[in-house]
């Protein structure tokens, strides 16, 4: 895939937005509401991951695999109340 595709810079409020094409923002692995770095040199604008996004509880919810993090784990026998 070519990492680079045509944008046209576009007024958003009393700043200037530019759309990141979706196959872009899958490559980058951006989600809606990623944080990212903007930084600036005499080249041009490059955006960064920063961390990952703050999910709601519904979306961590939603996310949640029960195959995977399911059921209790015990990595030893039964200790002290628990032998009976």
């Amino acid at each position: 895939m070519d990492k680079r595709k045509i944008s046209t810079v576009q007024q958003w409020g009393n700043s200037l937005a530019v759309r990141i094409p979706a196959a872009i923002a899958r490559k980058a692995h951006f989600v809606v509401g990623q944080p990212v770095e903007v930084l600036s040199d005499d080249l041009g604008i490059v955006v960064h991951r920063k961390g990952s996004p703050k999910l709601t509880l519904e979306q961590r919810l939603k996310a949640f695999d029960t195959t995977k993090h399911g059921g209790e784990v015990i990595a030893t026998g039964r200790i002290g109340a628990e032998v009976f």
